[in-house]
């Protein structure tokens, strides 16, 4: 599937939200509905003006995904659960490595398909937390590339 990678305009946010919770309730199954609810409103308001965005558009323009990085590190990287398998993520994963010079990336102990699809493309466990960033008893591999 043809796709364009572009940084999102503030109109984009409210979809790059929605991609968001459906990618977590796809995924991250551990996390209870409150905790979902605390973090969904941080997005907007401090997770996403901490990152620069890349999004993934398909061919009528409608974002399949999105990814968030700082400083070499891969802090966000969530797909429209349709399109789960479809290359979305490795596509952009592929921009934040080759353009961006992302080298790290963390990621729920707790969601293996996540942690897998890291691993396929070179990621290795480099160290782990047993607390989340919001202090949530959800442990963190902390992942760094191995390829050159």
């Amino acid at each position: 599937m043809p796709l364009t990678l572009d940084t999102p305009t503030t109109a984009d946010l409210p979809t790059l939200v929605e991609i968001w919770e459906a990618a977590v309730r796809a995924t991250h199954h551990f996390l209870p509905e409150s905790d979902l609810q605390v973090i969904k409103p941080l997005l907007l308001e401090q997770y996403f003006p901490a990152v620069q965005l890349t999004c993934a558009r398909d061919e009528a323009g409608r974002i399949l995904g999105f990814l968030g990085s700082a400083e070499g590190m891969v802090e966000m990287l969530f797909v429209d659960p349709a399109c789960h398998g479809q290359g979305v993520g490795r596509r952009l994963m592929h921009h934040a490595i080759d353009e961006l010079g992302a080298t790290r990336v963390d990621v729920n102990e707790q969601n293996p398909q996540a942690v897998g699809f890291y691993q396929h493309l070179g990621f290795v466990v480099s160290d782990r937390s047993a607390l989340d960033g919001g202090g949530r008893p959800f442990p963190i591999l902390h992942m760094t590339l191995s390829r050159p």
